[in-house]
């Protein structure tokens, strides 16, 4: 049922709290492949403010920020081992939700499984969830595994 997998990580150890989720689907799902894919925002997009960085300084930033990225996920691979499963890893740019739905429709992925912070309330509401947006802007079914220390409420 499903074949391609899509990780999305953001380089913390809550959005890998998905790992042992996507071991065991793995096995038991007889899948083929596992993206991991790291979104990076351009940090053109991230300015705000009166100081404006010369176009230089933003490609210098920017390719530090996708080599960083790079780095991350290689690591991570390199202690990863499914059986039968090809392990591939991908850094993509854009806005987070929005490029990581677009990549996993293009790829062909048949599930996306991410880490969701569990924020609520006005924590939510101010920072936002890249899972939530993900979940509502994907085409590819989306499983959500709430990080460890999650706590319930509105």
């Amino acid at each position: 049922m499903y074949k391609t997998i899509l990780v999305p990580l953001d380089g913390s150890k809550l959005a890998e709290c998905v790992l042992p989720h996507v071991e065991a689907l793995s096995k038991g799902c007889q899948v083929k492949n596992v993206v991991f894919v790291r979104a990076v925002e351009p940090f053109d997009q991230l300015v705000a403010g009166e100081y404006i960085p010369r176009p230089e300084e933003i490609d210098r930033i920017n390719a530090r920020m996708i080599s960083e990225a790079e780095i991350y996920l290689k690591q991570l691979l390199h202690g990863l081992e499914y059986d039968g499963v090809d392990l591939r890893w991908k850094v993509i740019q854009g806005r987070a939700a929005e490029a990581l739905a677009a990549y996993a429709a293009k790829e062909g992925a048949n599930l996306i499984i991410i880490a969701t912070h569990g924020r609520s309330g006005v924590s939510r509401w101010v920072w936002g969830s890249v899972a939530d947006r993900i979940l509502r802007s994907s085409c590819v079914p989306v499983l959500m595994v709430k990080a460890p220390g999650c706590v319930p409420g509105v």
